[in-house]
């Protein structure tokens, strides 16, 4: 039997997910996503030949990130100059997802993924997936967050890969002491770079990428996760620990 959700300082908690091929590839495919694609281990992003082991193009990362003093100054900022997101309909560049459910980032990220990716011509028809895209489109943002809180198949889902990691599930008490962010950097059906968090006040756009530009490429690289890692190092931290899959093809 899956791992159940609890209630944690009186939300729906889930149990925190680790940022691991072999949990979220299993979860992609449970919502609903082709098992042609696949999630790969990045192991450098300057290195070419650690590089050339992932399939390209890649279609979306999905990051996990310390949330340092220099980050959380940088997002308080940024946010702060932000207004209220109102996004909704087809038009909707993204579709993006605030966080309400507890230590749900992981799973979040993953729906940044594939549903607004290239990786969203691969979602299956009457899937999960499918059915979360369809409700979520029209909805403004309290409405679809909470169409996503009393989704049982996303929470069945995500449950459901809890304890395919390397390491034990943590509790939810555990789970609030890890001070680490799941972040999708997507290259979207608009061809900009966008940066996709729940607990953002919304999609964040960081710039136009070329045709034969994914998300691995010098410059997607540098206007994502490597943005984060540079603010850390100008501001003389030393937390660069980050973990990093990429949504591409299967591969042999």
């Amino acid at each position: 039997m899956p791992i159940p959700a609890v209630y944690h300082n009186g939300k729906k908690t889930f149990t925190v997910l680790e940022n691991n091929p072999s949990v979220m590839t299993p979860l992609a495919h449970k919502l609903g996503l082709s098992p042609d694609l696949a999630f790969h281990d990045v192991y450098s992003l300057t290195e070419p030949s650690l590089l050339s082991m992932i399939p390209r193009p890649a279609h979306a990362l999905l990051a996990i990130l310390p949330l340092t003093a220099a980050w959380q100054h940088s997002r308080t900022l940024e946010d702060s100059r932000m207004g209220a997101y109102s996004g909704a309909g087809r038009e909707e560049p993204v579709i993006w997802f605030r966080q309400t459910i507890g230590h749900a980032c992981g799973s979040i990220g993953l729906l940044h993924c594939i549903l607004n990716s290239a990786a969203a011509e691969a979602v299956l028809p009457d899937t999960p997936a499918s059915r979360i895209r369809d409700a979520a489109i029209p909805l403004g943002v309290q409405e679809r967050a909470s169409m996503l809180y009393d989704n049982e198949e996303f929470e069945m889902a995500h449950q459901s890969v809890a304890e395919l990691g390397d390491t034990a599930a943590p509790s939810a008490e555990e789970g609030d002491r890890l001070g680490q962010h799941f972040v999708a950097f997507v290259k979207a059906r608009d061809g900009h770079l966008w940066e996709l968090e729940g607990s953002r006040k919304g999609p964040i756009d960081r710039g136009v990428l070329a045709e034969g530009e994914d998300v691995l490429s010098e410059r997607a690289v540098e206007l994502g996760v490597g943005r984060v890692m540079a603010l850390e190092r100008d501001n003389g931290g030393g937390d660069l620990r980050f973990s990093c899959i990429a949504l591409a093809e299967k591969g042999e």
